[in-house]
């Protein structure tokens, strides 16, 4: 048997509920709640009380389908308001048996105290590597000897003001938020593959109103940042472009819409509606093709420009990893491998069974991600107060490294199959 949990995640374009069983091997789905988003834009809450309905209403579904009262929620987070960086944490080590796990959460104190500006809070603390009296790119250091231990971490932060009122959103609704968890980073966890993390990848989630990205080299977390551009920028640019509606628009975009203008054949046309106009007209398709690349090229410059910045662009040996709603638009990977030159695949959650069926779809990698994710960092923090309760109890240590070993190895550096 595994825990249930329960994941919210709200985008701009949906918000969508899973109650689900979190086990060994997979996720069993024992309910989903899927309703139109209101009231947030980018990541931004625009409408309390709009955003409210539209979480409550799909909690209300998942309750139905699940049989499950939901109380509490890990809920998912992006909006251009998130920003990253890098700390570096460093704790003398005198222990005559090495380094033990409460070395390993003092170097992480170290790093953690960090002078944030003003309405701005921490949402995670990733510990990337570890460096032990000068012997760099240790993945775990626990048991070796030495004198000064140092921690590289990535710490990712948002607005507070956002942050709050995404959370009276959510607990208006009735629900409690466990902790939020970035978009990336939940959808990571359910379509990289371990050696995809090992040699260097980007997660490129494409959802409504932002582009969420984060990289993983050698195991863990290194950079994440989120971009203000998404599939619904797509979807005004065809109205604007066709002098449509947004409903059309976007109905045009999903059964049309191509993002390599050189794979649409020059006969093919389709017929549209435009303001102001008593007889449908034929569009072509290529046409329509244009629009959509000049986008669709913006958003990964964009993602290239954002790579380099990091630093970090020359390491991504695995490429690119593409999910969210938006990446299923045809033509789309073509486009990401030509502007970032590296190797591109589009991925949706795996091992989802149960209630599984509409959610194996790129545009649920978050949603589903949300409840692994969210049940390995509470674990975590079940961790981490063990330590705190019992820093002088070397038993207890040994118990907390199996926990670490076993199960939050996907964040904390470590061997393979951790």
């Amino acid at each position: 048997m595994g825990e249930i949990v329960v994941g919210l995640d709200i985008g701009t374009t949906k918000v969508c509920t899973i109650v689900g069983e979190v086990r060994e091997s997979d996720v069993y789905v024992l309910g989903v709640g899927i309703e139109p988003s209101s009231g947030v834009r980018k990541g931004i809450v625009t409408d309390v009380g709009a955003l409210s309905a539209a979480i409550s209403s799909s909690v209300h579904k998942a309750e139905k389908s699940s049989g499950y009262e939901i109380g509490r929620a890990f809920v998912s987070i992006a909006g251009g308001h998130v920003e990253s960086l890098n700390s570096t944490g460093a704790v003398g080590i005198a222990n005559s048996r090495g380094v033990q796990i409460n070395d390993l959460e003092r170097a992480m104190d170290a790093a953690r105290a960090i002078t944030l500006p003003h309405g701005r809070q921490v949402l995670h603390v990733i510990p990337r590597n570890y460096s032990l009296d000068g012997q760099t790119g240790l993945r775990s250091p626990l048991g070796m000897l030495g004198f000064r231990l140092e921690v590289e971490a990535h710490i990712i932060t948002a607005a507070s003001a956002n942050v709050q009122n995404l959370a009276k959103c959510v607990e208006d609704a009735g629900v409690y938020v466990d902790r939020f968890i970035l978009n990336p980073l939940a959808s990571g966890d359910v379509i990289l593959t371990p050696d995809e993390r090992e040699a260097g990848v980007m997660v490129v989630d494409i959802g409504g109103g932002t582009t969420d990205l984060a990289m993983f080299i050698d195991g863990s977390v290194w950079h994440t940042a989120v971009i203000a551009v998404g599939g619904q920028h797509i979807t005004n640019d065809t109205a604007a472009g066709l002098h449509l509606s947004s409903d059309l628009a976007e109905s045009v975009k999903l059964k049309y819409g191509h993002a390599d203008p050189k794979a649409v054949s020059a006969l093919e046309a389709f017929p549209i509606q435009p303001f102001g106009e008593e007889l449908p007209s034929k569009v072509q398709r290529t046409d329509l093709a244009h629009i959509i690349n000049a986008r669709v090229a913006e958003i990964f410059e964009l993602i290239l420009k954002e790579a380099k910045r990091s630093g970090y662009d020359g390491l991504l040996k695995a490429g690119i990893v593409l999910t969210g709603g938006s990446s299923q638009l045809p033509g789309i990977k073509t486009i990401a491998s030509e502007v970032l030159n590296l190797p591109v695949r589009v991925a949706q959650p795996e091992n989802v069974t149960g209630m599984s069926d509409a959610l194996k779809n790129p545009a649920y990698s978050t949603s589903v991600g949300l409840l692994k994710l969210g049940l390995i960092m509470d674990l975590e923090d079940d961790r981490r107060s063990a330590i705190r309760k019992k820093r002088d109890d070397a038993g207890a240590g040994e118990r907390v490294a199996k926990i670490i070993k076993g199960v939050f190895g996907r964040l904390l550096p470590g061997e393979e199959g951790e």
